[in-house]
């Protein structure tokens, strides 16, 4: 007689439990994909093409250290230079959102930006052959990586007003759609927008690596022209043209010129502190901006996004360690070019993963919320950069069997996700908020004002290598200045967080991907 099996019956709240999992787990991994749109391909190419700009990056960094004489500490001082063109990005937004080229206000200025990558390309081509001596290899180094920027930012403010246009505001019958449905739709292009460019920097990170160790330093720049074409094809295939019109706002585009012709004069002048007063004018100038193209949102809406934008303002102004870190890891780790591409490989597939299994869950998340958790986090995942200062490998390799190479792939798979993660919900309130007509300046100055986070972040930098003596070698104080920029890391947003975080619920704000209507 055979038995048959008993069926035990669940209790009513495991079953639920496991429902719900089930239900979350499925919509974290199919809401890019339900999300996605074929009138979102153009713009999705143009910030993949920002991820794979990045093919190049450590053949640049081996170069840099090996045939240029530029210190950490004046590298970090580049780096100021190199944000400021995103500081600028309201002269850009203007012009495409008001100056029509060819009757063009958007396929033209990706195309533009484009040629500008592909000449920044071609000169680290030239000068890393030693074809090009008009200059210094470092001369040439600082205006090719100028010329990149200014590409990347005029294609970046254009895909940042596509990115509020591709979002449909009325059904197929003509009736307008439900706000809320809208608002959901305009943070999960900020998502897939983010998934693009993380799909970029995994396509070509290992790659990279691979090709700066197998061919030159000068083909792997050719090479790299392949990805300022992946964004002119999908300008090629653009449909999305904006039928906005306005006159275009003269006191933006002659300040922002303006701007920028005293940013240029400070940038070739020997003026003490130029980088800080450049930061300073740069500050006032797009926060009188804002006050101008915010004028018209109700008053409640203007100081929630000014909180917001304060926040996530510290959040990105934090130093970093510098280059300083990378050369130790060359010199005294013996990293080489191919285990820098699967570092970057490890943490392109992981942040893209995470990013994508977390998009659904941040886009309903208050902005506080997603913040201190990647504070806590980001604070925890330095514990391995610590570990290889202070060359605790050795032990690590005697008592467990891993060494240096092991904790740096452990480091680099857990803190991958925090960058793309960390700018979604404020992208999220940019493209919510978007005003008609002002849509590419608002975006641009939004993100202005972030992206002078980064400048202040690197003037931080740059005070620390030089108050460190960190140099070629010279890597005795590299421990304190991990501990110093860990500590900065976690006191500075937290702080942040705790001081705003009230003012947030106070005013009632939305969460990142479902505002409340005004």
């Amino acid at each position: 007689m055979s038995m048959m099996p008993t069926m035990i019956p669940q209790p009513a709240a495991a079953i639920g439990l496991s429902a719900y999992i089930r239900a979350r787990l499925e919509a974290a991994v199919l809401t890019p994909i339900r999300a996605f749109r074929p009138r979102y391909l153009p713009l999705l190419m143009v910030y993949f093409s920002y991820g794979a700009l990045s093919l190049t990056g450590i053949a640049t960094g081996f170069w840099v250290k090996q045939s240029l004489t530029m210190t950490p500490a004046a590298l970090a001082a580049l780096g100021v230079w190199l944000s400021l063109p995103w500081a600028m990005k309201m002269v850009f937004g203007e012009m495409v959102d008001a100056v029509p080229i060819f009757g063009s206000k958007r396929r033209i200025y990706i195309v533009f930006g484009a040629g500008l990558i592909a000449l920044g390309l071609l000169m680290l081509a030239g000068a890393s052959s030693g074809y090009l001596t008009f200059a210094s290899a470092d001369t040439i180094y600082v205006a090719a990586s100028l010329i990149t920027v200014f590409g990347v930012v005029l294609q970046d403010v254009v895909a940042d007003a596509m990115s509020t246009e591709v979002v449909e505001r009325a059904n197929a019958d003509g009736t307008p759609r439900a706000k809320a449905d809208i608002d959901r739709e305009l943070g999960l292009v900020q998502v897939l927008g983010r998934l693009a460019i993380s799909f970029g920097i995994f396509a070509v990170a290992g790659l990279g690596g691979w090709l700066a160790q197998v061919v030159s330093y000068t083909n792997v720049f050719l090479i790299g022209l392949i990805v300022p074409l992946i964004s002119v094809s999908g300008a090629l295939t653009v449909r999305l043209e904006s039928s906005e019109t306005r006159a275009l706002d003269k006191r933006i585009l002659v300040g922002g010129l303006g701007f920028g012709l005293v940013v240029t004069l400070l940038g070739i002048s020997s003026l003490p502190f130029s980088q800080e007063l450049v930061f300073a004018i740069s500050l006032a100038v797009i926060i009188l901006m804002l006050r101008r193209i915010t004028g018209g949102l109700p008053a409640p809406k203007r100081r929630q996004i000014a909180i917001a934008a304060l926040l996530i303002f510290i959040f990105r102004a934090t130093p970093g360690v510098g280059e300083g870190f990378t050369w130790f890891s060359i010199d005294v780790l013996g990293f080489n070019e191919s285990f820098f591409g699967v570092l970057q490989q490890t943490a392109a597939a992981i942040g893209l993963v995470s990013l994508w299994l977390l998009s659904d869950f941040i886009t309903r998340q208050p902005v506080e919320r997603v913040l201190l958790w990647l504070t806590l986090v980001g604070t925890l995942l330095m514990l391995p950069n610590l570990a290889l200062v202070f060359e605790w490998h050795h032990w690590t390799e005697q008592a467990f069997g891993f060494g240096a190479r092991s904790i740096a792939i452990i480091d680099a798979a857990a803190a991958s996700p925090l960058a793309q993660v960390s700018m979604i919900p404020l992208l999220t309130l940019i493209a919510i908020n978007a005003p008609e007509g002002h849509r590419a300046t608002w975006f641009a100055l939004m993100a202005s004002l972030m992206n002078l986070a980064l400048v202040a972040g690197a003037l931080g930098t740059k005070y620390l290598n030089m108050a460190f003596g960190i140099d070629r070698g010279s890597y005795g104080q590299l421990p304190s200045l991990v501990v110093l920029v860990m500590v900065i890391g976690l006191v500075a947003p937290l702080a942040a967080i705790l001081w705003l975080g009230p003012r947030l619920r106070e005013g009632h704000a939305p969460k990142a991907g479902q505002p409340q209507p005004p």
